[in-house]
């Protein structure tokens, strides 16, 4: 029943900052105009995805966990999640800034939420002239500093804005402040958590007159004062290759181009592996049996599986993820 790529319905979330992107770049159906999120595989509470296609359709990604069991994520996977999925896979779209934001680590998030922290990264699968994103601090500073600027409305001052564009990718690690820019369609790739904590949403209100809450406290005790060069990510882009761009326990992202045909023997990992397709389209391919993608769209290899064949005559570039 495992023996071929998976696709999940996504999860399609409306947004104060949500955009068209995902419905006119990424061909997301829907008949709203702020689409901010598209969870496309997702195992959070109350958001668990559901089988799109094959034998195994209508299925939750719960159900195929307790069932498929090692056979789905791997040995040493399940023995260390079990019946919970590691990972939330999205596509978001920015069109118009999000708040300026942290997330809690393991310990942090255990403890206070009873949930799993949040190191994250992201791809940038397009952006318009001049977008940006906030990562960082400009500067190491104190949280008499900090809390100074905040309280006055001045924190943009002290945050480090990095210009992006198509293929740029940046890892971001729990307690490091960070916003999505106005114009921005990137692919995260996250621990399975759904915490975040605003310290700043840009003085907006909703069609109510409503501001978002913002958790200044709790951010006070998970936020990371350094200025750290550690979250933009070089890779190369070796063709029919899996070029790597951020690995950590959580997980491990690659960049895979493919043209023409390339077989993958997965048989060292004893993970499931997901590709997010970027760009272009392509068949994956799996015991004889195959679906296609195309951009915007995500499949699954149960961990079973030890060989995948991807086809693709006219080129694709794929997010290549699995847990070590």
């Amino acid at each position: 029943m495992l023996n071929y790529p998976l696709k999940f319905k996504p999860i399609l979330k409306e947004k104060i900052w949500g955009g068209k992107k995902l419905k006119e770049v990424l061909q997301k159906r829907s008949d709203r105009n702020d689409l901010g999120e598209s969870w496309e595989i997702s195992g959070v509470k109350n958001d668990i995805s559901e089988v799109a296609n094959g034998s195994l359709q209508g299925q939750t990604l719960t159900q195929l966990l307790k069932t498929y069991k090692a056979e789905f994520l791997g040995s040493k996977n399940f023995e260390n999640f079990s019946s919970e999925f590691p990972l939330l896979i999205k596509f978001i779209d920015a069109n118009t800034e999000l708040s300026v934001q942290l997330h809690p680590d393991d310990e942090i998030a255990r403890k206070k939420h009873d949930s799993f922290g949040k190191t994250e990264m992201w791809y940038i699968v397009q952006a318009d002239n001049g977008a940006e994103i906030n990562i960082g601090f400009k500067k190491s500073i104190s949280e008499s500093e900090y809390l100074e600027h905040l309280n006055s409305g001045r924190i943009t001052e002290l945050l480090n804005f990095e210009k992006v564009k198509k293929g740029d990718a940046f890892f971001i690690n729990p307690g490091k402040v960070h916003t999505i820019g106005t114009g921005v369609l990137l692919a995260e790739i996250q621990q399975t958590s759904d915490i975040t904590y605003r310290i700043f949403d840009w003085d907006r209100v909703d069609e109510h007159g409503n501001a978002r809450e913002l958790h200044t406290g709790l951010a006070l005790q998970a936020i990371d004062f350094e200025k750290k060069e550690d979250f933009l990510r070089e890779y190369s882009k070796n063709k029919n290759a899996s070029n790597e761009i951020a690995s950590c326990k959580y997980f491990t992202t690659n960049y895979l181009p493919v043209s023409g045909k390339l077989e993958k023997d997965y048989s060292q990992l004893d993970s499931f592996i997901i590709y997010m397709c970027v760009s272009g389209k392509a068949e994956i391919s799996v015991s004889g049996n195959s679906e296609p993608i195309q951009m915007g769209e995500t499949v699954l290899i149960p961990a079973k599986n030890n060989n995948v064949a991807i086809h693709s005559e006219a080129g694709v570039e794929l997010l290549e993820v699995y847990i070590k």
